[in-house]
């Protein structure tokens, strides 16, 4: 499946730190979805242009295709208490099944595998066990676990957000068009696309393609060992459906671009190509995509800032030269860029315009 070249570079997690000033984390959403700003990347050329969200349609052609990720954020923080009154943070890592969920714990001491934790509503959780620092949790209540969070759950911003979620996160960290329930985490490319800004790109004859893939806590999981080779990914559910492969390959046979909109578009249509044949495909992925690793399945790609030394920042880097892609991070913070989830994005585009 993985498609690396024959002689890899030689990198460390190291080779992908960059210097950000705390205070372009953004820490909450614009007023308007599209009202961010957008760094266009002409790999190429070497060459980058500041613009806004809202001007992205010129840089699309007719015949071109969107691939959105269509993954709805559950709300998976919960909160409970030991019988002993300690206080408990649960966050949904995935749903296991209709009541039983892979967690991360917030306590002051680790429990043991059948402890009891109390949630609000008097319903309560049992541990399963523990598995490479997540717990394994049974949800005792009457309704599936799905039904529960949407009742007592906060919507689980990211660690960098230094702040409790409100009322409105529950609609802004949610893209659009979100409509398979499933992830803990947003797609967050997506969320700068407004109903107007979709009318308007379709207007241009560009086609709109959907992938699921149910974005973990995983995601926010630093690399912990300098070699990368070393790194192990967390596990993700996705699936690529029939229709899209159909639409990419009529897409790309009528010589349009194919654009994924989010790295975890990239990360399920790779998962989805073998030999260089993209498939449908629905199950569970572990891809690591760095640099030496060839991305054949998208065009272009639009994203946000991430995090240094991130999984998601060597991604992109696999799709433009290391270097340059830290060259535009340098020139989004001397521009004062707001960054990760309720940041700016870039479009990448590794074939020019």
């Amino acid at each position: 499946m993985c498609r690396y070249r024959m002689k890899p570079a030689i990198l460390k997690k190291s080779d992908f730190h960059f210097d950000l000033p705390p205070e372009l984390i953004a820490q909450a959403p614009l007023a308007e979805r599209s009202a961010s700003r957008l760094l266009v990347l002409d790999v190429p050329m070497r060459t980058w242009q500041d613009r806004m969200f809202r001007e992205l349609p010129p840089f699309l052609r007719k015949g071109d295709l969107l691939v959105f990720n269509d993954t709805r954020v559950l709300p998976a923080r919960l909160h409970g208490h030991k019988p002993s009154g300690g206080a408990v943070e649960i966050l949904i890592e995935r749903v296991t099944g209709a009541h039983e969920a892979t967690v991360q714990l917030g306590v002051s001491k680790k429990p043991r595998e059948g402890t009891v934790i109390v949630l609000a509503d008097g319903s309560h959780a049992t541990v399963l066990g523990r598995d490479n620092g997540f717990f394994h949790l049974r949800f005792e209540a009457p309704e599936p676990l799905e039904h529960l969070l949407l009742k007592l759950g906060e919507m689980p911003l990211p660690p960098y957000i230094s702040r409790h979620a409100d009322a409105s996160d529950m609609e802004r960290y949610q893209t659009v068009y979100a409509r398979e329930p499933g992830a803990v985490a947003a797609p967050t490319a997506g969320l700068h696309f407004d109903e107007g800004l979709l009318q308007r790109i379709r207007a241009e004859g560009v086609d709109f393609g959907y992938v699921t893939l149910h974005v973990g806590a995983g995601t926010f999981q630093p690399v912990r060992s300098d070699d990368l080779t070393q790194h192990q990914m967390h596990r993700e559910w996705l699936n690529v459906g029939a229709r899209l492969v159909e639409q990419i390959h009529r897409t790309r046979a009528a010589g349009g671009r194919v654009i994924a909109v989010g790295t975890t578009v990239v990360r399920a249509l790779e998962s989805a190509t073998v030999e260089g044949v993209l498939r449908p495909f629905a199950g569970e992925t572990q891809i690591f995509i760095f640099p030496g690793y060839r991305i054949t399945s998208i065009d272009g790609l639009i994203t946000n800032f991430h995090l240094p030394e991130s999984t998601l920042l060597m991604l992109v880097s696999a799709l433009a030269e290391r270097q340059f892609i830290l060259d535009a991070y340098a020139h989004a913070v001397q521009q004062r860029y707001r960054f990760f989830s309720y940041g700016d994005a870039m479009l990448i585009l590794p074939q020019g315009k």
